[in-house]
């Protein structure tokens, strides 16, 4: 309070706005000036300062407006992509049951072919060991033959020439043929 007082002092005893020096007129002056300044800029720049205003807002908007759209094409492309993958599963595993499936069949043509020349093989051993046992049976009779024609020599203390010997043998063969078919 000192201070205002001691300006008022120094002021000459003015009071009010005066002690503080300002002055009535100036700042008249100075308020018509900043008005007429106000209208100038109003009149001059303020039509154009709004213009680029709503030019910027303009391309503010049209930026949000394209980063919707493109946030809305990223999600767009994502549901394709996602909808692409799934049908790349889907084909992956009918691929798969399909491989399954053919190799299964593989196993059990290979499971036939096998089975078939194992009969086959087996059929082969079945006529080989029939003829390999129709040979021992002609062999043994043949032996048989050969044998009793040998008693029969001792037998009778003579010699059987070789057609003799053959007729025998054909006989005893005939009548061995006979003896089985009969059952005895």
């Amino acid at each position: 309070m000192l201070q205002v007082a001691q300006v008022a002092e120094e002021a000459g005893g003015a009071t009010g706005i005066a002690a503080l020096g300002i002055d009535w007129i100036s700042l008249l002056v100075y308020l018509v000036n900043f008005g007429v300044l106000l209208a100038i800029l109003y009149f001059v720049a303020y039509k154009r300062i709004l213009g680029m205003m709503d030019q910027r807002s303009n391309r503010i908007r049209e930026s949000l407006e394209e980063a919707d759209r493109v946030r809305q094409e990223s999600l767009e492309r994502q549901a394709e992509m996602q909808h692409d993958l799934e049908e790349g599963r889907q084909a992956s595993q009918q691929v798969l049951a399909e491989a399954r499936e053919m190799a299964q069949r593989f196993r059990q043509e290979e499971a036939n072919k096998a089975r078939q020349e194992a009969e086959g093989i087996l059929e082969r051993a079945r006529q080989e060991i029939q003829r390999e046992r129709d040979a021992a049976v002609d062999q043994v009779r043949r032996e048989f033959a050969s044998l009793a024609v040998m008693a029969a020599e001792r037998i009778i203390h003579r010699s059987v020439d070789a057609q003799l010997h053959q007729e025998l043998i054909d006989e005893v063969l005939v009548e061995g043929n006979t003896f089985r078919e009969s059952g005895g």
